[in-house]
């Protein structure tokens, strides 16, 4: 009879939840799709995980015709019953919105919703088929996920950096490729005799890191891999003194790389040699790849200057985030002496790539950069988000463990499902506090309580460059 009752309270909780979610979001199409489209991926077995890279780049997985829906349908309604008995109830009751989410209502949305899929594709292929593209309708429609093998494509429209008009593109591509050829010919491959100290310091760094630069994937760790990397790296770093190169920019580039390198490469990319392409081809990823991480950085240039002022005030922004949505947390994390910026500042040097299996990185990416230049103040949601995910555990950690836990969160299992969580709870926690005039954007009510971001004073930490080396590393 409890369980009846357990059952029935759940089937409740899910009705009124993607009923809140579905007034929540009326009007607005992005993140809709995220609850209410996108595909259940079948649960992945953790002993093969942790060998393949769980999802193909070729054009034949990437599953855009009727055909292959409805076969993935039929498939995802024979494991449904299995998934849920198998996902982890995960709580979360932040004070402002009174929604509560868990990953097993969040497969069910997702489950009763597959058909959709198919009708996604044909809209991303009728709006890159244009002579046009209408950048703003593509950034909604990327919010949600891409199909991997159009991933490329979109990537380098949504960056700026492919024309958006079709006659146009190739030629543009065409001479962005061989300006990086001439910047790497004018400042990689010269003897060091022609380098400064500081650039030669600058160089052995970033060799230094290339070989840890996603230690659990094997592609990476083949030697032309890290090379092309380090071209990248050290042209990128030259031609942006301001900044030079900083620890974490080697993680930014990896999933440009591996989503670029998936048009010529298919299959599991721990199966993928570059050796096997031309050199000409070669060439023309890392082109794109350096094109497409000096437009992501551009709109954060803050972030990798001295003492990285754009990460600290992303962090001051994330504690008092926090504070407001789930204040047990906050005051238990205060009581303990954590310091936010023991922990998030890995996370927003290295936008999350070293916190989630890489296999997930690429379509969390795909937000990333359907957020355009709003990117930096939307991390502070995500990542509050993220956090939250452990809002029960955190609460019973002393500081010491408090640490360990934070460096070593325990993501290694998650699939497309917990992601998804994780960016939703992000939307509506954005969307609520977009719509409180004085709440973390806004500005502040003449008999507020709470003030604004906008009203504290916020100064710089004079942080040295080996403790941001330190912080970036995670090595406290």
């Amino acid at each position: 009879m409890k369980n009846s009752d357990n059952n029935s309270s759940l089937d409740s909780r899910i009705n009124q939840t993607l009923k809140n979610v579905q007034g929540l979001l009326k009007g607005r199409s992005i993140p809709g799709k995220v609850l209410l489209t996108r595909r259940a991926d079948p649960p992945e077995d953790p002993s093969l995980r942790s060998s393949t890279f769980g999802r193909s780049f070729s054009e034949n997985d990437a599953g855009t015709s009727d055909q292959m829906d409805m076969s993935k349908e039929a498939e995802a309604q024979g494991t449904s019953k299995q998934q849920n008995n198998n996902m982890t109830t995960n709580k979360l009751k932040p004070t402002n919105s009174n929604v509560e989410i868990t990953s097993k209502e969040v497969q069910k949305s997702v489950m009763g919703a597959r058909a959709t899929d198919s009708a996604r594709v044909m809209k991303f292929t009728k709006e890159l088929s244009g002579s046009t593209v209408t950048l703003e309708k593509l950034r909604e429609l990327a919010w949600s996920g891409v199909p991997p093998y159009m991933r490329p494509n979109i990537w380098r429209l949504l960056l700026g950096y492919a024309s958006p008009n079709s006659d146009r593109r190739e030629g543009v591509l065409r001479r962005k490729r061989l300006e990086y050829l001439d910047c790497v010919a004018q400042f990689y491959d010269i003897p060091d005799t022609e380098r400064s100290d500081d650039e030669i310091n600058m160089l052995r760094q970033i060799s230094v890191d290339c070989p840890r630069t996603v230690p659990d994937v094997i592609f990476f760790q083949q030697e032309q891999v890290q090379k092309s990397l380090e071209r990248i790296l050290y042209t990128w770093a030259i031609r942006h003194p301001a900044s030079g190169y900083v620890q974490g920019i080697n993680d930014l580039a990896t999933p440009f790389l591996v989503v670029f390198l998936s048009e010529h490469l298919e299959g599991d990319i721990h199966k993928w040699s570059i050796s096997d392409l031309s050199p000409d081809k070669i060439s023309n990823v890392e082109a794109d790849c350096y094109w497409c991480l000096s437009k992501l950085l551009d709109g954060m240039q803050d972030h990798y200057t001295f003492a990285q002022p754009g990460i600290q005030r992303l962090v001051f922004k994330l504690k008092e985030l926090v504070n407001r949505i789930d204040e047990p947390v906050s005051r238990h994390m205060e009581e303990q002496g954590l310091e936010f910026l023991q922990f998030a500042f890995r996370w927003f040097n290295c936008l999350l790539i070293r916190e989630i299996p890489f296999h997930l990185v690429t379509r969390l990416w795909d937000t990333y950069l359907a957020e355009g230049d709003a990117l930096p103040d939307f991390l502070i949601y995500i990542f509050a988000s993220f956090l939250l995910t452990w809002s029960e555990e955190l609460q019973k950690l002393d500081f010491q463990e408090l640490v360990m836990f934070l460096q070593h969160l325990p993501t290694q299992n998650w699939t497309h499902q917990e992601l998804e969580m994780v960016l939703s709870r992000a939307f509506m926690w954005h969307k609520d506090f977009s719509e409180i005039p004085n709440e973390v954007d806004g500005t502040t009510g003449t008999d507020s309580k709470v003030p604004s971001l906008r009203t504290f004073k916020y100064t710089v930490l004079q942080i040295s460059h080996d403790d941001l080396s330190i912080l970036s590393t995670g090595n406290l």
